[in-house]
C-alpha cells in the first residue's frame, strides 16, 4: 500500500517558556549526537493524539506537568521535514510555566536551558525552529 508507506511520522511538543520578566524558552539539549537543542517533544504512540503526545512528552522528558503550565491552544504551529528521507510532522503549541524553579530532565537530554528569543532562535539550529520561536514570541 503505496498511500500507507507516506503516511508521516507524527511528533508532538509544547514550546515552553517564562516570563523573567521578559519571554524566555526551555531548551533541552538531546543526549545523543549531534545534540540539538529543542523544545520537549517526541512521537505520537498509536491511539494517541498531537495534544496528548506533547503533554505526554513534556513530563517524560522536563518533568513538567500539565498543571505547572498555562498552555496557549490558539498558539500552535507544525512544522514538516524530511528525516532520512522519510516526512515528519512535528506539532507545537506555546505554554507558559507557571513557577520556573525546576525542570528535571530524562535520560534522553544532557542539559537545558532559558533562552531570549536571540539565542533561542541561534541554539535551535534549524531554520524552521527559528521561525517558529520567532512567530511564537511575536504572540505572546
Amino acid at each position: 500500500n503505496q498511500m500507507a508507506s507516506i503516511s508521516p511520522v507524527r511528533a508532538a511538543g509544547l514550546v515552553v517558556f517564562r516570563r523573567a520578566p521578559s519571554v524566555e524558552f526551555l531548551l533541552l539539549q538531546a543526549s545523543y549526537p549531534p545534540h540539538h537543542w529543542t523544545p520537549p517533544k517526541g512521537h505520537v504512540d498509536p491511539g494517541e493524539d498531537e495534544w496528548t503526545a506533547a503533554l505526554r512528552e513534556t513530563k517524560e522528558e522536563a518533568n513538567i506537568d500539565k498543571e505547572q503550565l498555562s498552555i496557549h491552544e490558539d498558539i500552535h504551529k507544525t512544522l514538516s521535514y524530511e528525516v532520512k528521507g522519510k516526512p515528519k510532522t512535528v506539532k507545537y503549541w506555546a505554554a507558559q510555566l507557571k513557577n520556573p524553579e525546576g525542570v528535571t530532565l530524562s535520560h534522553e537530554h544532557q542539559n537545558w536551558k532559558w533562552c531570549a528569543l536571540d539565542e533561542a532562535v541561534k541554539i535551535a539550529d534549524y531554520a524552521e525552529m527559528g521561525e517558529l520561536l520567532r512567530e511564537f514570541h511575536a504572540k505572546l
